[in-house]
């Protein structure tokens, strides 16, 4: 089925404008195994932001194919849609014993059983990376006892960008948020017993504690999902796609909003988190304050980088900034997942290191008035 979707210039991380365009189409579910990723590190000074761990890092892999859905080769002019539907491989990311001294990440262990299950968080890669590149993110959050599931997207992984030789493939941007409603619900339904695939997730989630996450484009896929009050490229309502997927937390990390679609504006929303910095020159700040401000609610907090670029807060390249990221998130989430306010405040957690971040809560967000313009790049960051 030919839909049309709109096109759009858009900054891609090679420093080039494209056009976005896509397609889309959703269920069923196959599976594969295991792997691991490398483990970005915080430094002695910044390590003292985030709470020691819980837990030690259990890494596998199932795959989700979505048989009603295709997945499209862009490589040829016009694009084509390729045979056999969606094949989601995702990472899952979860607790184990945790054994000082043991491997930082340990390839299928088996999980640490929980009463009720662990609170999940699922996550979004941005374009022309993987769900490894945040690896170090991921990982943060396992340790303090969440499940973290993240998708391969078909078009827009670093391997795929590749198969398609250079081709534009961010166009698929728009297939991704039924990508990430049917992952989510094949995991639950895994979890559930409800499926024959993907055991290493048995009993392992609590189906009432789940977050929405994303970076770059696929903090766009996250917002898209979320909010937008439109219909998908198929004619499938953004409204439909998350009604199945109780909610209750979202983290845009680095994002921006679909500005074709209106941002629904409803009485009640989950918890909403952006992150995003002065000095990003691939998604400029402006970016995240246009989706900060265009979410009409009270719960919802902004956390303002002061020096960092587009991926470094978020793969532990810069890790000052990532301390920062790593501590907030992982308080939001707890707090917003799990209840917990106990401990120290978000807005405490955010503002920690002012040369670094600093924490907005609730309206008014951040003010674009003295933010100095930046040339737009996404190359190199």
């Amino acid at each position: 089925m030919k839909v049309t979707w709109h096109a759009r210039t858009e900054k891609l991380r090679h420093g080039t404008s494209v056009p976005r365009f896509a397609l889309v189409m959703v269920s069923t579910i196959v599976i594969a195994t295991l792997t691991a990723a490398p483990l970005g590190a915080l430094s002695s000074r910044d390590s003292h932001l985030t709470p020691p761990p819980l837990f030690g890092v259990g890494v596998a892999r199932c795959t989700f194919v979505d048989h009603s859905r295709a997945a499209l080769n862009y490589s040829a002019t016009p694009y084509r849609v390729l045979a056999g539907g969606r094949r989601l491989v995702t990472e899952i990311r979860y607790p184990i014993q945790l054994r000082p001294g043991e491997p930082a990440e340990t390839d299928g262990a088996p999980p640490l059983p929980r009463t009720g299950g662990y609170p999940m968080v699922v996550f979004a890669h941005g374009y022309d990376v993987t769900p490894d590149t945040y690896a170090a993110l991921m990982d943060a959050w396992v340790r303090q006892g969440f499940v973290v599931v993240a998708p391969f997207f078909p078009d827009e992984s670093a391997s795929e960008v590749a198969a398609q030789h250079g081709a534009n493939t961010e166009g698929d941007l728009a297939n991704e948020p039924g990508d990430i409603t049917f992952v989510t619900t094949s995991v639950l339904a895994a979890s559930a017993d409800e499926s024959t695939n993907c055991h290493i997730v048995s009993g392992l989630v609590d189906p009432s504690q789940i977050a929405l996450a994303g970076h770059s484009d696929g903090a766009e896929a996250v917002g898209m999902l979320a909010y937008d009050q439109g219909d998908d490229p198929q004619g499938d309502n953004f409204a439909s796609l998350r009604s199945g997927i109780p909610y209750r937390a979202v983290i845009l990390l680095s994002g921006a909003e679909e500005t074709t679609q209106s941002y629904a504006d409803e009485a009640s929303r989950p918890d909403l988190l952006v992150v995003q910095s002065l000095a990003d020159r691939c998604n400029p700040m402006r970016f995240g304050v246009q989706i900060y401000d265009s979410i009409h609610q009270s719960n919802k907090w902004f956390l303002e980088l002061q020096s960092a670029h587009h991926l470094p807060p978020f793969d532990g390249v810069d890790s000052a900034a990532f301390g920062v990221v790593a501590a907030t998130t992982i308080r939001f989430l707890q707090m917003s997942l799990q209840g917990d306010v106990t401990t120290t405040g978000l807005a405490a957690v955010g503002n920690q290191r002012p040369s670094i971040a600093r924490m907005f809560v609730g309206a008014p967000g951040p003010s674009m008035t003295n933010v100095k313009p930046l040339k737009e790049s996404c190359g190199p960051n």
